[in-house]
């Protein structure tokens, strides 16, 4: 059962990213340039229904109160899929940092580089570095918010990678707030698995870290002891 509700689910997302992506690809450059976001926050939150109706995943957040109506720096521990498009339709308007060959996946990568996001080469980490300062600045000049995934790849359930400052970097650079988050979706969509387990997903959502008058350095650390305080009520050891 739990691997023919996963496959249902992986058909109707295929089905759902091809029709959003040819509705972005065709009606682009009809829209506003924030209004062109909405968009893919409808393909955000259908995917997450059709995850609830097909697999039974849920979630459950603590500290909505906490997002702050202006643009943000999202710093969040990265354990699957699903933060991805779960943190896209809760900040959205949102610009996410992705792998520069993502955008080369036919209709769902050209319709993502038409959102023009900050797409890095990996492979080259001080270029990448450079790309998001940059390009990170100018989208928050544009009102939207950045998301970031400090750990760089996605660690197993119930793990941690290594933290990057990057985001720290860009918050203290453009004086904007970081929001720290962490979540459990690993339990439910793991990551390089295509089966989907039951459950309801927790996301906690911490208050703004102001970056003024504070070192990346200094900021980084303030989010690693925030994850440390927070981690174990997510299954985090």
């Amino acid at each position: 059962m739990l691997k023919a509700r996963s496959l249902l689910f992986s058909i109707g997302y295929a089905a759902l990213t091809f029709v959003i992506s040819v509705s972005v690809i065709l009606v682009f450059w009809l829209l506003p340039p924030l209004k062109r976001f909405f968009l893919y926050s409808v393909w955000c939150k259908l995917v997450l229904w059709w995850l609830r109706i097909t697999c039974g995943v849920s979630y459950h957040i603590d500290g909505l109160e906490n997002i702050p109506d202006r643009p943000v720096i999202v710093m969040s521990n990265h354990q699957s899929a699903w933060e991805t498009i779960f943190l896209y339709q809760l900040f959205t308007p949102a610009c996410p940092i992705l792998k520069k060959e993502l955008l080369d996946i036919p209709f769902w990568g050209w319709a993502m580089r038409l959102q023009n996001p900050i797409a890095i080469d990996r492979s080259k980490p001080r270029e990448a570095g450079r790309s998001l300062l940059i390009q990170g600045a100018q989208r928050i000049q544009q009102g939207l918010s950045i998301l970031v995934f400090p750990e760089g790849t996605r660690a197993a359930a119930g793990s941690l990678g290594k933290f990057s400052r990057g985001g720290a970097q860009l918050a203290v650079a453009t004086s904007t707030p970081a929001i720290p988050v962490l979540h459990n979706a690993g339990l439910f969509w793991p990551a390089g698995s295509q089966l989907k387990k039951p459950g309801q997903i927790r996301v906690i959502i911490g208050k703004p870290l102001n970056p003024d008058g504070k070192t990346p350095k200094e900021l980084a650390a303030e989010f690693e002891d925030w994850i440390a305080e927070n981690k174990y009520a997510v299954g985090i050891s």
